[in-house]
């Protein structure tokens, strides 16, 4: 398993975004590195994980709970084959592009080194927006990437420090509950029934998911 890309972006002002001042980071491009990966802050103030990365629309994106985003290469080679085009490493506004590793089957809280510092753990999916359907330029993007669920991942820094591209990657740590990145994804869009479900991942839930679980067993009950 390895860091096969490392990816930043920069703002770009579009058409296709409903962000205050017009403004996107989605475009992230492949660097070599190494990039110093920290905590950002709360959501709202802080945003990327990455020095030198832009999160433009800091209402839905960035801060502490989802400082980095990462997504297979695997999985945009299917993406690839479905849509009849080159996806490059990036293109999905990942941070990290993966060799190796399965996202989707991760764990929540489940923590990877990458390189020899750095350590991350997995706290949620990602859920596709307008912002991504523009930026990928595909009619009905957004329920076609729900339907296939392959949503990749949302991490928190547990240990900062630098990583560069073609950094092996390391699962140090794998928590003793079944909450998947993918049964996550279902529960946050398609499946909400599936919400108590993912209180066993506890804590380790980003904190809006957590909230919306508690909230759903508080009315309907598990």
């Amino acid at each position: 398993m390895k860091l096969l890309s490392l990816n930043i972006g920069r703002p770009e002002a579009v058409a296709y975004t409903d962000q205050a001042e017009g403004v996107t980071g989605i475009g992230k491009r492949p660097v070599e590195g190494p990039v110093r990966v920290s905590a950002p802050g709360p959501k709202g103030i802080g945003g990327s994980g990455l020095a030198g990365d832009a999160v433009c629309d800091r209402r839905h994106h960035g801060g502490d709970d989802q400082a980095v985003y990462a997504y297979a290469r695997e999985d945009l080679d299917a993406w690839e084959r479905t849509l009849g085009r080159p996806v490059p490493s990036g293109a999905f506004g990942e941070n990290l592009t993966t060799e190796g590793l399965d996202i989707t089957g991760a764990l929540i809280g489940e923590r990877w080194r990458i390189g020899s510092e750095v350590v991350l753990e997995v706290t949620s999916s990602r859920i596709p927006c307008r912002t991504f359907q523009g930026h990928l330029g595909e009619k009905g993007w957004v329920r076609r990437f729900t339907r296939e669920g392959a949503a990749g991942a949302y991490l928190r820094v547990i240990e900062p420090g630098g990583i560069r591209a073609g950094d092996p990657i390391e699962i140090v740590h794998r928590p003793d509950h079944a909450v998947t990145v993918r049964l996550a994804f279902r529960a946050a869009t398609t499946e909400r029934s599936l919400l108590p479900d993912v209180l066993a991942a506890g804590e380790a839930l980003h904190p809006e998911e957590l909230r919306a679980a508690r909230e759903y067993v508080a009315k309907y009950g598990s």
